[in-house]
């Protein structure tokens, strides 16, 4: 027989759970589970400056490995500042268990002090969540959290443990299974013979990978239906890395900021064919023009998804792996020569850069200066800004997983705790952090996480002194009128970042970049640079907001524009 109080029963259930790492800040309701962290001594802690911090930390465990992650927050404001970071994880669906303390279940509805309504407030950012009200219900609930958190679409999940029932005796005689991920069928056979006719008719198709072909595990399943089928295939922002960005059938990123060649070529496709991707506005700019021509196929595990923006011809509901990996054998060999020629041609009129873009003291050079630096195995973060759009478009992603990023919420403030966290999961790797001086400012105490744990994370600042995509759209579609988004002072960052402990660099004009990059890329622990770039550099093309793809500002480096 076992015999324990609840917080000791969390431990050793997480460990039954193989977490190793928990991210997260100690207050009054949920010090009983500190104690038990002391007490037991087999799950490292990792004390956080921010709760937010903590959130997107344990994101970036879960993105970068694919496994679920844990979080622990105490009630009240604890609570309130985790919110984002699991409406972040919410939208992107990572498998994320967030642990919260609460008020004693005799003061709840009291307004007692740091009590507020945690399990109220997460219902519509969460998969799931419980309110434990006993201590015997943590068997049941520690499990099923894991289970949901990982099955079908993966999302985060929240439990909310009153402060008496982490202290609560418990008496058992066996543990529960551990919870693990349901395995999810494939679609219907009868749909994918009618989905492999409608590939093997069309003369015009692309394929768009979203982020379920990361959590599903099918890049390689992606990659034989795409070389069978001579599919030209794009991918979601939430999807890049999924094809190789040098793979020759690679149409990169669509949407808001694709190179104008992309959207052209889905404007032209017959058949459109989303594996793992939801219909999400800045990936199809107005829904009602988006691929005119085509049929649409959506394959996706959740049901709701299918159909719901955009009417599917054929919705495949299942397993997207299994379903890929049941269509290649009704593929037939089709090399689509003149397609692929078209999109060529498409490709080589409207080129993403021109050369005078891609030197190193401009913000294309520098992503592409950095990338030649890293390994294999290695990982990319970034916040959310004019950064990331620039990241997206021409860092050359090779494998799944390798790009953290915030899609669907874009939280500022997500990457360098995200970037701590695939450290702390990958040590023998290097993390490169693309952020900008606005997202930066709104998690900078995690410089301080950084620097305990001695985490291998490079931190590209690309300081433009301003909210820069705030900025672009003043520009564009305020009449220049910028508003709150120019900052007033010139903040030093690399003395702040030395100020926690960090070694720091400032990119002075006129310095010798690439190698003052390869010397950070040296230095073993964290690492920050802060990089001037002018205000007015803007991410283009960009489809206006509400527009059709089809009517992309800027960008065109065609030598004979008629845009």
């Amino acid at each position: 027989m076992y015999t324990m109080n609840g917080a000791e029963l969390i431990i050793k259930m997480l460990e039954r759970q193989s977490i190793d790492t928990i991210a997260g800040i100690p207050g009054g309701a949920n010090l009983p589970m500190y104690d038990a962290l002391f007490e037991l001594g087999t799950i490292k802690h990792i004390l956080c400056r921010h709760e937010q911090g903590a959130g997107f930390f344990a994101q970036g465990i879960a993105r970068a490995t694919g496994k679920a992650a844990v979080c622990f927050a105490t009630s009240g404001p604890g609570a309130t500042n985790i919110i984002t970071a699991i409406a972040d994880a919410y939208l992107d669906s990572i498998p994320v268990v967030c642990i919260t303390g609460q008020v004693p279940a005799s003061l709840i509805g009291t307004d007692a002090f740091q009590e507020v309504d945690t399990y109220g407030m997460s219902i519509p950012i969460t998969k799931h969540n419980f309110l434990v009200r006993s201590v015997e219900e943590l068997l049941q609930i520690i499990p099923r959290a894991f289970e949901l958190a990982l099955s079908g679409r993966p999302g985060p999940v929240l439990i909310d443990v009153p402060k008496d029932v982490q202290m609560a005796e418990i008496s058992f005689n066996e543990w529960p299974l551990p919870g693990r991920k349901i395995e999810q069928p494939p679609a219907d056979m009868e749909q994918l013979r009618a989905v492999a006719d409608m590939i093997n008719r069309a003369k015009r198709p692309i394929l768009c990978l979203g982020g379920g072909i990361i959590h599903a595990r099918a890049a390689e399943e992606a990659a034989r239906l795409i070389k069978k089928g001579s599919l030209p295939s794009t991918m979601t922002l939430m999807g890049l890395g999924a094809l190789p960005a040098d793979d020759d059938l690679s149409l990169g990123m669509l949407g808001m900021h694709a190179a104008r060649w992309t959207n052209m070529a889905l404007q032209e496709c017959d058949l459109f064919i989303a594996a793992g991707a939801r219909f999400d506005d800045r990936a199809t700019g107005k829904i009602v023009e988006f691929c005119p021509e085509a049929s649409v196929i959506h394959m996706d595990i959740d049901p709701s998804e299918v159909s719901k923006l955009k009417t599917a011809h054929i919705g495949l509901v299942g397993d997207v792996k299994e379903s890929l990996r049941s269509l290649v054998p009704l593929i037939k060999i089709n090399e689509r020569k003149i397609w692929r020629d078209r999109i060529g041609l498409l490709q080589e009129q409207y080129p993403m850069t021109s050369p005078d873009a891609t030197v190193p003291e401009k913000p294309y050079g520098l992503i592409l200066e950095i990338a030649t630096l890293l390994e294999e195995g290695d990982f990319v973060s970034t916040d959310v800004g004019k950064h990331q759009m620039w990241t997206a478009q021409v860092f050359p992603f090779k494998r799944p997983r390798q790009l953290l990023t915030s899609g669907g919420l874009g939280t500022m403030g997500f990457g360098l705790p995200a970037a701590i966290g695939a450290s702390v999961a990958n040590p023998s790797s290097q993390v490169v952090l693309f952020t900008g001086d606005g997202s930066l400012q709104m998690n900078i105490q995690e410089l301080a996480t950084a620097v305990e744990q001695n985490v291998n994370v490079k931190i590209i600042v690309m300081n433009n002194n301003s909210l820069g995509l705030v900025r672009q759209q003043q520009n564009l579609f305020y009449k220049k009128q910028y508003m709150a988004s120019d900052f007033q002072i010139d903040i030093d960052f690399a003395t702040i970042a030395k100020g926690f402990g960090m070694k720091a660099f400032n990119a002075e004009s006129g310095c010798d970049l690439p190698l003052l990059l390869k010397k950070i890329f040296a230095e073993p622990g964290p690492c920050l640079i802060n990089v001037p770039i002018g205000r007015e550099e803007e991410v283009y093309p960009m489809v206006p907001p509400g527009a059709s793809n089809s009517v992309m500002l800027g960008g065109c480096n065609a030598e004979k524009c008629e845009c």
